[in-house]
Formats: structure tokens, C-alpha cells, sequence
């Protein structure tokens, strides 16, 4: 939900063998379009981690958490990250606190793999998805209720929205930005950035 008047929480949630991209890139955009909004709704971006422990991505790289899921600030746009999540599907602990985060917030969205986490918490039902295109059979074999498409780097269904591997969350963020702040801020923060934007999904 939103808060008048204060930030908007950006959490991203992490979790062991995280995909770098798929969290690092969000967490980018979304700090890189706060230097340019002067408004109250400034994002105000963090990791949220199922404990408050540093976590390892894939690849080694160590990452500290700003909070856990037991105690963080209220969420208005959630990200889930893909990686490595065979455990982390397992988590009942970990399903039932996306599924809470999800009801609460105004926005959520999934990069890669994420879309597994989502949709085995039930979040996504009954709705196009996408992931990346190696993981697109298992997607559709796993959850047959959900109509996974290729060759989309995004997907937008209104409070969610999935996006294809690793860079295509690049392009996802930053037409979540321009949803939520406008195309001049996210067109701000590309070349900020210096990346190419493919703003069409």
C-alpha cells in the first residue's frame, strides 16, 4: 500500500545462490530514479532476507541484508529475484510471508525465476507470466494454471508483473519507474545509467 506524505519501500527480497543481476539490477534502477524524484514518494530501497544474516548469491558473492522477514518496514513494491530456489521453494515460512508481503503491497514483480517463487506461493494464478527462456517448460509443467509466453522480456497483469533472465529485469524496472514516477524519470535513469532501455515488452 502506499504511505501519504513518506517513501515508497522498494524490498527486494535475497536469498542463498540469488541470481547477482536479478536483484543487484533492480535495486540500481530503482536508487539511481530516487536522485532524480523530489517528491515524498522517493523510493527508499532494500534486501530483505529470510534471516538477518549475510547471504550468498551465485557466483559467491556475499551480500548483508538491511532487514529479515520478521521485522522490515511495510512494503508498497515487492521484487523477487530468480536464482537458484530449490530450497528456497521448500521455505513454508519464506511462501507465507510473500504471499503476506504480495496482499499488502501495490506492486510485485518477478525477475527470472522468481516467477517459481510466486507462483508456489500462489501469488500468480490463472495469468500470463514469463521467466527466463530455459526455465519456461519446467514453469509451465510445474503450474499448469499459468500461461507462461517466450519471447516477452516483460509481462505486465496490472499488480504483477513478471519478467524474463537477468537483464530483461533491467528493462522491467525501469518501466516499473516510469509506471509509478513517469517515462521522463525512468528515461532519466537509463541514461544515467548508460543502458539502452528496450521499453517495449
Amino acid at each position: 500500500m502506499e504511505h501519504p506524505n513518506t517513501k515508497l519501500n522498494f524490498a527486494i527480497y535475497i536469498y542463498e545462490n540469488v541470481e547477482v543481476l536479478d536483484f543487484a539490477a533492480p535495486f540500481e534502477v530503482f536508487s539511481t530514479a530516487g536522485r532524480f524524484i523530489e517528491t515524498e514518494k522517493k523510493p527508499s530501497v532494500f534486501l530483505v532476507a529470510e534471516q538477518q544474516t549475510a547471504v550468498s548469491a551465485r557466483g559467491g558473492l556475499g551480500i548483508n541484508p538491511n532487514y529479515c522477514i520478521s521485522k522490515h518496514p511495510d512494503v508498497d513494491v515487492l521484487i523477487i529475484p530468480g536464482g537458484i530456489h530449490n530450497e528456497e521453494i521448500k521455505k513454508q515460512n519464506v511462501l507465507d510471508w510473500i504471499k503476506e508481503q504480495s496482499e499488502q503491497a501495490s506492486l510485485v514483480a518477478s525477475v527470472c525465476t522468481g516467477a517459481f517463487l510466486l507462483a508456489e506461493a500462489k501469488v500468480l494464478t490463472n495469468q500470463k507470466v514469463t521467466t527466463h527462456w530455459e526455465d519456461i517448460p519446467e514453469l509451465r509443467e510445474n503450474y499448469p494454471d499459468l500461461t507462461v509466453l517466450e519471447n516477452q522480456r516483460w509481462i505486465d497483469q496490472e499488480k504483477f508483473i513478471t519478467s524474463a533472465g537477468i537483464s530483461a529485469g533491467i528493462d522491467m524496472s525501469l518501466y516499473i519507474v516510469g509506471q509509478i514516477y513517469g517515462i521522463n524519470i525512468a528515461e532519466k535513469t537509463a541514461k544515467q545509467m548508460e543502458y539502452d532501455w528496450i521499453k517495449t515488452s
